[in-house]
């Protein structure tokens, strides 16, 4: 399989949102992953500073066991275990059969762009 990508968007309309994703779905060939955010504040609230620390931590460094996470991070294990719960339910992680976490992506994009409220 080819290298995984995951893209992040901010998309107000989730029904479109997951239309379009169902679409490339269909494609012949892997197009990459979504994880699409209906606001702003669900995105920076869900995808905290320290979130994204967790996330580059783990980006191409393979499988970890989330102490050996919280000390590459150097915080503290409840914490960090709370961070790897969200970010494994949003699949932005994923958790290994014996017990580590690893992030399966190669590359992930956040596309966001605000605009004027109407």
């Amino acid at each position: 399989m080819a290298a995984r990508t995951l893209t992040i968007t901010l998309q107000p309309d989730w029904r479109s949102a997951l239309r379009a994703a169902g679409h490339r779905a269909q494609a012949a060939h892997y197009q990459g992953e979504t994880l699409n955010f209906e606001t702003p504040a669900a995105f920076f609230g869900r995808l905290t500073e320290r979130r994204w620390a967790v996330i580059q931590a783990l980006l191409g460094a393979g499988a970890l066991s989330v102490r050996e996470l919280s000390r590459r991070l150097g915080r503290d294990v409840k914490r960090v275990h709370e961070d790897v719960s969200l970010l494994a339910e949003l699949g932005v992680i994923e958790r290994t059969p014996n017990g580590g976490v690893i992030c399966p992506f190669e590359d992930i994009h956040v596309d966001l762009r605000l605009q004027r409220a109407a």
